[in-house]
């Protein structure tokens, strides 16, 4: 590597020890479920997004495994050559009609799902309306459109009316935001987003990633949990946490992925999603229709150790759903408090600026249905003999 080049590293790289934010790489041996083995040592997974526990379910295990057999590794090429199996098209079917939309288009992942869809749909002359917390896709996603940007303050009512009447000017104005804020776990306020938006011509965007599996009946996402199918103009989901595998996909009217097939650069420029991958989505969708109580469990499990936490006395924010922020104060803290709960056979891993402000740097837990009654009561022991031990509670 040229000298000067690798000199800049560095140096960067000691700052982010010195700052406390330098990370190296978790490794997980074997399977990842609520208990797994992470660089050698067992213990109790905080850190996942496998909310239903699907990755390791038998029945997406075996449709895998078929596909494999039937179709082969790989799909060959992008989705507009010869990239687009008969999979595909059944896994869009039946995402379109899990989602009550018309139509949805899959990506290789939810963050190319927002960048590619963001990009493509916004030109000079539009307006994109935004949650100061929306996710890192979405701000590059509109990073990449030409579209004048409005930022409003983090679920304030009252200011995206003020950012929606400012934008006024523009051709298409699109509202966006994040179903559930992922490091915080609190809810948007859908309904009156949808009503605002109505009310000054807006487009309404969601990216239900952390909502998929997780809200409305059978977890069709946040849409369906406040009642207003059929009111939100694209939505985006994941395939990635809940439902066990690995992809994104954009719901909407037939239009928006007819035009998304034609502009989107991730559709056009990378290759589709492998049989296995597209098989084990399919069986996902089998499995949310099939087993609601994985849902019922993850909701269970959820408040009762949200409650735990609450009670010990550590400050998890305003979270209203299985994530649950541990806020330390600072990145070193939030470092300190990971590393000692990995000794006391829990991983939970912390996250600091600029995911978070530095003074709301913190751990981020998920519990999952996978997880027994006797591992959150492990884990909520072990929190609070570090939490005691660090003074946070």
């Amino acid at each position: 590597m040229q000298a000067t080049l690798r000199t800049r590293l560095t140096g960067e790289l000691d700052t982010l020890r010195q700052k406390h934010l330098f990370r190296p790489l978790r490794v997980v041996s074997g399977q990842q479920k609520a208990v797994c083995v992470i660089d050698g040592k067992e213990v109790i997974n905080l850190s996942s997004n496998n909310y239903l526990g699907l990755d390791t379910h038998p029945y997406l295990v075996q449709k895998a495994a078929e596909a494999v057999q039937q179709y082969g590794v790989g799909s060959g090429a992008v989705r507009t050559i010869i990239g687009t199996m008969d999979l595909h098209q059944e896994l869009e079917a039946r995402l379109a009609h899990f989602k009550h939309t018309e139509a949805t288009l899959t990506f290789q992942s939810g963050f190319t799902a927002n960048t590619g869809t963001i990009g493509a749909l916004m030109e000079e002359g539009d307006a994109i309306i935004s949650d100061e917390l929306n996710h890192a896709s979405i701000i590059d996603g509109i990073r990449l459109s030409k579209a004048r940007r409005y930022i409003y303050r983090h679920s304030d009512m009252n200011h995206l009316e003020e950012q929606l009447q400012a934008a006024q000017p523009a051709r298409t104005r699109l509202v966006i935001t994040d179903g559930v804020f992922s490091m915080d776990g609190d809810i948007c306020k859908l309904p009156e987003i949808v009503a605002l938006a109505e009310r000054y011509g807006a487009a309404t965007f969601v990216d239900d990633a952390h909502s998929s599996g997780v809200l409305g009946a059978n977890g069709r996402g946040s849409v369906n949990h406040f009642g207003l199918d059929g009111r939100v103009d694209i939505q985006v989901g994941t395939l990635s946490k809940a439902m066990g595998a690995l992809g994104g996909y954009v719901a909407g009217v037939q239009e928006l992925r007819d035009f998304l097939i034609h502009k989107a650069r991730p559709v056009l420029f990378s290759t589709s999603h492998p049989p296995s991958v597209v098989a084990t989505c399919i069986a996902a969708i089998d499995v949310m229709e099939r087993e609601p109580e994985l849902i019922a469990r993850l909701w269970d499990n959820s408040r009762y150790f949200k409650a735990a936490l609450t009670k010990l006395g550590f400050d998890c924010g305003q979270s209203e759903t299985p994530i649950t922020p541990v806020i330390a104060g600072s990145a070193e803290k939030a470092m300190r408090l990971s590393d000692r709960l990995f000794a006391e056979g829990v991983f939970a891993q912390s996250i600091g600026f600029p995911t978070v402000p530095d003074a709301k740097s913190r751990v981020r837990t998920i519990v999952t249905a996978g997880h027994t009654r006797a591992n959150l009561d492990a884990a909520i022991a072990a929190f609070e003999l570090v939490g005691r031990e660090l003074a946070l509670i």
